[in-house]
């Protein structure tokens, strides 16, 4: 009786511990690096607009680069990246300058609908309010000087040596190229490899490795976060694990009073 009883227990009992294991997250980046509290990677488009009243924090200057016009500002996380790749491009042979930088919804605003009163449409040249990957303050139009200097800009510049060095390296300084050639169809914009738009180093790597557009990458790592909910994870819970300090550990120093010290960073 016992026995009948136990095995009854079991055979209840492994359904619930098995629900209660974590599922595995799948996605080939950390969860943590994708839950974008940062705003890194926020998707800006038509589909995605962003509200008028939104502004980025912790803009700076670029003053020292090199540019055609100005004053330009961009966060400041992707404005010391940005001077690492000047730096790098320059070392390399390629004398880069800044065509645009951050730009607020009035501005975009003015810009869109200036042009849509010379052309009497909307042409696609100048993005509608709201769906400018300039808002975000972390996408920056970058050229050589006889580009920059010209009136506009067409996906020819993608011949040019700094063009080429740029798309092959601004991964690794955390940047992509914005708008493939590839991905028109997707992102619904030309290519325009003169528009760099800063995701942070690990993202920017597997972007641009695997040839997707920003719009793809969203919708993968929405895909990955509903799978491992589905398989009853918790996302968020899963990046305050993964978020977590270390505990802390004690040292064998001690302070004046005897006391041992805590330390609370520490590689284990």
């Amino acid at each position: 009786m016992i026995k009948r009883l136990l095995l009854i227990f079991l055979t209840l009992a492994v359904p619930f511990l098995a629900f209660g294991e974590e599922p595995q997250w799948t996605h080939p980046l950390p969860a943590n690096l994708l839950e974008n509290r940062n705003g890194n990677l926020t998707l800006v488009s038509r589909q995605s607009l962003l509200d008028g009243s939104f502004e980025p924090n912790n803009l700076v200057s670029l003053s020292g680069l090199r540019s055609v016009s100005g004053p330009h500002t961009l966060r400041k996380e992707a404005a010391m990246a940005l001077r690492e790749l000047f730096a790098a491009a320059e070392e390399a042979g390629h004398l880069l300058y800044i065509k645009s930088s951050y730009r607020s919804f009035g501005t975009q605003e003015t810009m869109y609908y200036n042009r849509l009163e010379k052309n009497g449409r909307d042409d696609g040249v100048v993005a509608l309010p709201g769906s400018s990957d300039h808002q975000t303050g972390l996408g920056i139009d970058v050229l050589n000087l006889e580009w920059a200097n010209q009136d506009g800009m067409r996906p020819e510049f993608g011949d040019t040596p700094e063009a080429r060095w740029m798309e092959a390296h601004c991964a690794e300084f955390g940047f992509i190229i914005r708008y493939l050639p590839e991905k028109q169809d997707i992102t619904g914009i030309i290519y325009e490899p003169w528009h760099l738009r800063y995701v942070g180093l690990e993202v920017a790597q597997y972007i641009m490795e695997e040839r997707l557009s920003l719009e793809e990458f969203d919708q993968e790592v929405k895909q990955a976060i509903l799978d491992y909910e589905s398989n009853g994870g918790d996302f968020l819970a899963l990046c305050a694990r993964l978020n977590a300090l270390p505990p802390p550990k004690e040292l064998a120093e001690s302070d004046d009073a005897g006391d041992s010290e805590v330390s609370i960073f520490y590689k284990p």
